[in-house]
């Protein structure tokens, strides 16, 4: 495995390519990738950097984008700033789960809420601008190296020992790695669903209720009234399923798409509810973290 690092001496670009080597025992590959990298910024006899750009191979950063994520996070004094990355959304499939992932996601972890003092602590991996001596204080990349969802576990760590934290949406930071078939994006959400829930059945059960009655039940209660001629059961479901749309809307514009797109969101929940009932099951029968054709048997998800 190779760990890319990249750096501004005399105002030229360098970019060093290293070999990581084997990966040790209970380290994810990325994570390992990424404290390898980190070593070797940082090891030299200069003092090194302050600040440390995380970010994929995946993704395409326009000419200034190191330079707005330093005014973000000097402007507010954060230590660590992180920008949800437009993933692609060439494909229906795409179309279909992309929006509907990052909609879910921002529920889970309201980005206001990431950015203010308490407990929520969120990041997105693909892009996290972060102060060297708060990813130390924090216990570096050692400390979430077992971490599934690493960018959560590493803001968690980050939130935890003081630090103030940034969560935000990209408008030209962009993934460029495709999904191009529904099995693609299926692995892509098995991989975590799970473990956000903290593989516990009774989160798996809430989860699941709770994915019936807000976003499949409106859909179905219409057509259940058109059916058997209950005005009113149609006119609720159809109440419920435009608030639904309207609180969807904004995804939807953000990544440019057809307003009939958010009409889909019934049934973007139904594949996300059977991708996290196929994440526990996989998990049950001890299948392992699968994720860019590797697989790993980690021991726990990271702190938090």
């Amino acid at each position: 495995m190779n760990a890319g690092l990249a750096a501004s001496r005399g105002g030229r670009l360098r970019c060093d390519v290293i070999h990581s080597g084997s990966r040790p025992e209970g380290w994810a590959g990325k994570l390992w990738a990424v404290h390898v990298g980190i070593e070797h910024a940082t090891g030299g006899p200069s003092p090194g950097p302050d600040w440390l750009l995380l970010t994929d191979a995946d993704i395409v950063h326009p000419p200034d984008s190191l330079r707005r994520l330093m005014v973000a996070a000097l402007a507010e004094d954060r230590d660590a700033v992180s920008l949800m990355v437009k993933l692609r959304v060439a494909t229906g499939w795409e179309r279909l789960i992309i929006p509907a992932f990052v909609y879910f996601f921002a529920q889970l972890y309201p980005f206001g809420r990431v950015g203010r003092p308490g407990r929520t602590a969120a990041a997105a991996g693909g892009c996290v601008l972060v102060r060297r001596s708060a990813l130390q204080r924090a216990g570096g990349i050692e400390s979430v190296h077992a971490a599934v969802i690493d960018d959560v576990a590493l803001a968690r760590g980050l939130k935890r020992t003081g630090s103030s934290i940034w969560l935000g949406f990209a408008e030209d930071v962009c993934s460029v790695r495709p999904y191009p078939h529904l099995a693609d994006l299926w692995r892509m959400v098995t991989r975590s669903a799970f473990t956000q829930l903290r593989h516990s059945a009774v989160l798996l059960v809430g989860t699941v209720m709770g994915l019936i009655a807000i976003y499949l039940a409106p859909p179905i209660a219409v057509v259940a009234g058109i059916a058997g001629g209950y005005p009113w059961v149609v006119i609720a479901g159809a109440v419920a399923w435009v608030l639904m749309v309207a609180t969807y809307l904004p995804i939807i514009r953000y990544y440019r798409l057809r307003w009939t797109w958010a009409l889909a969101l019934p049934a973007a929940a139904a594949m996300y509810l059977a991708m996290t009932v196929d994440s526990a099951r996989r998990h049950w029968l001890g299948r392992g973290v699968s994720w860019k054709g590797r697989h790993y048997q980690l021991d726990h998800p990271g702190p938090g």
